[in-house]
């Protein structure tokens, strides 16, 4: 399973980004989907999660109300729909997989695309 994540840049702060993970699995519905980031010296942290069928969706508080968790099945992708973006946004978005576990934790998904860097200007 690989996974690509693309739509990172520049933005200004108030600005918008849609953040891309396309990923190479036969049966990517089956995958629940997880978005993270790392911001400079920072842990990588929760961002989104979304179940496999799309039911259950998460986030973490700081983004509540700013970013939208999305996914195709039949484009085998998943989505982050991020608005008024602040310059604490700042890092490198990771897209995460795994077949059986969904939630918050980094350590339950199994396979990680390399990261698209997002980079909000104040």
């Amino acid at each position: 399973v690989q996974l690509q994540a693309s739509g990172g840049g520049l933005v200004q702060a108030g600005g918008s980004l849609r953040l891309s993970c396309e990923v190479s699995a036969r049966t990517f519905s089956s995958y629940h989907m997880g978005w993270f980031r790392q911001g400079p010296g920072k842990e990588r942290e929760f961002v989104a999660a979304i179940s496999s069928s799309g039911g259950r969706i998460a986030y973490a508080d700081s983004v509540k109300g700013r970013f939208t968790i999305s996914r195709d099945n039949a484009k085998n992708t998943v989505y982050l729909q991020m608005n008024s973006l602040k310059p604490e946004d700042t890092a490198v978005y990771y897209c995460a997989a795994s077949l059986s576990n969904y939630g918050t934790n980094q350590y339950a998904y199994d396979f990680w695309g390399l990261g698209t860097k997002v980079t909000v200007s104040s």
